[in-house]
């Protein structure tokens, strides 16, 4: 047997990549939305200083960074980059 034709486990590397995905979007925004419970009340300010009033958080998608917000009335979905957003106010119950 030749010692050129090892194979290298990929395993890690498929580790590596997971996690890169899950780590991809970044900064405190980013985090908090990940943990933050669906249906959440939130106002959220841009970039730019456009906020968003009064909108439901639905999910953050890990691949793309998109935060996913439903508004109260008349019910369109908001679809943001979590990296765009400055702040958020989470609403109290």
């Amino acid at each position: 047997m030749s010692s050129g034709n090892s194979r290298k486990c990929q395993c890690k590397d498929y580790q590596t990549s997971s996690n890169e995905n899950a780590n991809k979007c970044k900064g405190c925004i980013c985090d908090t939305l990940r943990t933050l419970q669906t249906q959440t009340e939130v106002d959220v300010f841009l970039d730019g200083g456009q906020v968003l009033e009064n909108v439901n958080f639905i999910n953050l998608d890990n691949d793309t960074c998109c935060a996913f917000f439903v508004e109260t009335e008349p019910g369109s979905t908001l679809i943001v980059d979590c990296q765009k957003i400055q702040a958020i106010r989470i609403q109290a119950d």
